[in-house]
């Protein structure tokens, strides 16, 4: 915890509390202080650690497969609870191989710092400029960290493999069994790659990937998995209909039944200021979030990252969520980018208001602010609490860099882009600005409820999905059905009726392959 200079004396749990803070900030002897806050706030922090996740039969799976050493494609829609299970994986994996024969990485700084990874081409070492497998090759050889890196690695996790193309993904396979020597898929790494393809698609496939677009269309794919997995149970949406409404968006179909409730959600009205907005392209985010800090007219306070580490991982943060800087100030609505406390609603994409600014005398929080002060939220869930820094870690096997800053940004409004990983409890957006495949669902399937969905511009047309995409789920999806009837059939020749068991089989797909 965090030493706070209060000034002042005790008072009763619900009265207001001011500190006095002199000099310029001297307006900030602002805000509200429950007397039982430090109390709950020390409370939860210690049953953080007593937070079990439940996880489900085919997650469980996944992670009896990793212990055995096999490689993992996991997939599944949005909120089916990749990401925290990816991140138990990369704890299971770094128990199994050791820390610095690990390495985890995504296609963006965003998603890699999502999860204290690298960059895809920062670890493979072939720099932004793509070319054929013989000149990355040769690339990666004049390279002698990035040598050291594939010769070390027996691990690796790759996280939002959707924005991967297939030229890539065959290169990399190559690449890792000429410096491994190792006549084996992936060189004889265990591969654990997690993605969703009915989402954000590769950034910008090669031109000579001979018409191949998709990850999975590489013909290294299915050799380069013991067990591909389709998470079904959905845990960010409770309501069955929302949940039809996205499953059926996520395949591209239009049901006019589910358009209908779109349709509901709609309103020519100016959205309410405080839900937030997301926008395809970055230049409308900036624009809003800066226009509404400046309609505020109150004093700002600037926080600035503090950056340690290795120089060329340092750099990757910059491209992470966590700003450089963030100015704040009363009034100010704010998004969480870190889960803090699940058990407690603090999670990644919870929205609040800044209602005010504490004095601090830790010198963790006089790094990153010049005046040592933490502002307050009071989230759109009732809890009002100081958000203290936090940090962000980068790694590349034993090497790490890290960034410390508020886990905070501006929550007018959000890119579709970044919101990928996020629970918002209400969101606005435009429907007819989404110009890729995909866009849609990802956007809608951030929020909870149909009660917090706020829509303009609805246009059906704009819900596409790649007929490569839909065609490689479906064909994902009879398998594990034919794995599912072949069970059953099995089963009942031996008066089986096992239906947990029959269920779990059904949604099992699993492809061996003699190493």
């Amino acid at each position: 915890m965090l030493g706070m200079k209060f000034f002042g004396c005790a008072l009763s749990a619900h009265r207001n509390f001011s500190t006095k803070i002199t000099g310029k900030n001297s307006k900030w002897a602002q805000g509200k202080y429950k007397s039982g806050y430090k109390a709950r706030e020390g409370e939860a922090k210690n049953t953080k650690t007593r937070e079990r996740v439940q996880w489900t039969d085919q997650q469980k799976q996944v992670m009896s497969a990793i212990s055995e050493g096999k490689s993992v494609f996991i997939t599944g829609s949005a909120g089916t609870g990749k990401t925290i299970l990816v991140k138990h994986i990369i704890k299971q994996l770094k128990k199994r191989h050791g820390p610095s024969k690990v390495f985890v990485t995504a296609p963006t700084g965003v998603a890699a710092c999502a999860i204290s990874g690298q960059t895809l081409h920062s670890f493979a070492g072939i720099g932004c400029a793509m070319a054929d497998r013989d000149t990355l090759l040769h690339r990666i050889s004049k390279n002698d960290k990035a040598y050291k890196r594939w010769r070390k690695a027996e691990a690796l996790v790759l996280d939002e493999s959707s924005m991967v193309d297939a030229e890539l993904f065959e290169s990399l396979d190559f690449i890792a069994r000429a410096i491994k020597q190792v006549d084996e898929v992936w060189g004889g790494i265990q591969l654990v790659v997690s993605g969703d393809f009915f989402q954000l698609p590769p950034v910008k496939p090669q031109q000579n990937s001979g018409g191949k677009e998709f990850a999975f269309e590489a013909e290294c794919w299915d050799s380069s998995f013991d067990l591909q997995v389709n998470l079904t149970k959905v845990f960010r949406q409770s309501d069955p209909q929302l949940i039809k409404l996205l499953q059926g968006i996520r395949r591209g179909e239009s049901d006019p039944e589910d358009l209908k409730l779109l349709e509901q959600s709609c309103s020519k009205a100016e959205p309410d200021p405080t839900v937030v907005q997301l926008y395809p392209r970055n230049e409308d985010v900036n624009r809003v979030n800066s226009s509404r800090l400046a309609s505020l007219g109150n004093e700002l306070v600037v926080y600035t990252a503090v950056d340690s580490g290795e120089d060329s991982l340092k750099r990757q943060l910059e491209q992470g969520i966590a700003p450089k800087e963030i100015a704040l100030c009363e009034d100010a609505r704010v998004m969480l980018v870190k889960n803090l406390n699940t058990w407690r609603g603090l999670v990644n994409g919870a929205t609040g208001t800044v209602t005010g600014f504490y004095e601090s005398e830790d010198v963790g929080v006089t790094r990153i602010c010049d005046d040592g002060l933490l502002p307050v939220v009071r989230f759109d869930s009732g809890l009002e609490m100081t958000i203290e820094p936090n940090t962000w870690t980068a790694n590349e096997g034993d090497s790490v860099a890290k960034r410390e800053q508020l886990p905070l940004i501006l929550a007018w409004a959000s890119s579709i882009h970044k919101c990928q990983g996020m629970t918002l409890d209400r969101l606005h957006t435009d429907l007819s600005r989404a110009f890729e495949n995909g866009m849609v669902y990802v956007a809608l399937s951030r929020v909870r409820s149909l009660e917090g969905l706020y829509l303009s511009g609805f246009d059906p047309s704009k819900i596409k999905v790649h007929p490569k995409v839909a065609q490689f789920y479906n064909k994902f999806t009879s398998e594990q059905d034919k794995e599912g009837e072949d069970d059953n059939v099995s089963q009942n020749k031996n008066g089986s009726n096992d239906n947990s068991s029959q269920e779990i089989n059904g949604r099992k797909y699993m492809r061996a392959y003699i190493k």
